[in-house]
């Protein structure tokens, strides 16, 4: 099919799917986030050559929020090692809210069930290697800018403040995993990390970039460089089929089939393994934190195209 015919199909897609925005909300449980616009829709699939095939609002940032938990993870694994992490961190799905402290309290040892989830995605920065909040976020950065070739992206300084000023039940996760000693360090220092992390801006093209480096063994497909090892990227894979959607990951793996992780700004990065990237934008999201939109519309993508790894 010529991109030309993708183009006109990716359009007809938003078109039709944008009506889904009205059922979602904003999370305005972090101020700046709620400043949104609610029917917002934009989606960029990337191939590893030439331009984006995007539609919709393409050009809008966004922060990254939980979809950074990916890439921490994966920079803390090449840090400390598979053995370290998960010596932390568990690798288990988990049915509660994203943002849940019961599984910490009722599970001994008293450690994350996954990197995905805020207690374990906490953990996981907790992890990465640097003698400061700066230097550690400049590595996170350093690594997003080799897997997009994009050096301008950087932080929402507005957002990072807004989440850092009302992470209270973060701060009550941390605490918590302070005392059974899953954490070390000061729990301010880490909550600045983590909220600077989370407010890292992008747009659709970024995000779908991202998504084809993980699908692709790791590899930058504009520079060959091998950004992320191999066998990182197949765990990072693996988590994302299994604990990227939330608690709407095993739902998510059957209707859509492809390995993904959002955040609540209403991103979605797919990985289609071997194949694309995907970069969706729709922050008006469902009771469960998905983008309500972006979830369709993934969907249609994955029905139209047979996009499904099961």
């Amino acid at each position: 099919m010529a991109e030309c015919t993708y183009q006109k199909t990716l359009s007809e897609l938003v078109d039709e799917v944008k009506k889904y925005t009205k059922f979602g909300r904003v999370a305005d449980y972090i101020p700046v986030l709620g400043e949104a616009d609610p029917n917002a829709l934009s989606v960029a699939i990337y191939k590893g050559k030439g331009s984006c095939i995007a539609a919709g609002c393409i050009e809008e940032k966004f922060t990254l929020q939980s979809i950074s938990k990916v890439l921490a993870l994966a920079l803390a694994i090449m840090d400390r090692g598979e053995e370290y992490v998960f010596s932390r961190v568990g690798m288990e799905p988990t049915g509660d809210p994203f943002n849940s402290i019961a599984k910490l309290e009722s599970n001994s040892p008293s450690k994350p069930l996954n990197p995905m989830i805020n207690a374990g995605a906490l953990a996981v920065t907790n992890m990465i290697i640097g003698k400061n909040t700066n230097e550690k976020l400049e590595r996170i950065l350093a690594l997003i800018h080799e897997m997009t070739s994009n050096t301008d992206i950087g932080y929402c300084n507005r957002v990072a403040h807004s989440e850092f000023e009302t992470a209270f039940l973060n701060r009550s996760l941390c605490y918590f995993m302070k005392q059974h000693k899953v954490i070390e360090g000061d729990i301010e220092e880490l909550l600045e990390l983590y909220t600077k992390q989370c407010a890292i801006l992008v747009n659709c093209h970024d995000l779908s970039k991202i998504g084809y480096v993980i699908a692709n063994e790791g590899r930058n497909p504009q520079t060959r460089k091998q950004v992320i090892p191999q066998h990182i990227v197949r765990i990072v894979n693996t988590f994302m089929v299994t604990c990227g959607m939330y608690n709407s990951s095993g739902e998510f793996a059957i209707r859509v089939g492809i390995p993904a992780k959002s955040g609540v700004s209403g991103g979605i990065m797919g990985a289609v393994p071997h194949g694309i990237g995907i970069g969706i934008y729709g922050p008006a999201l469902d009771e469960r934190g998905n983008s309500y939109a972006g979830m369709k519309l993934l969907e249609s993508l994955s029905i139209k195209y047979d996009l499904s790894i099961f």
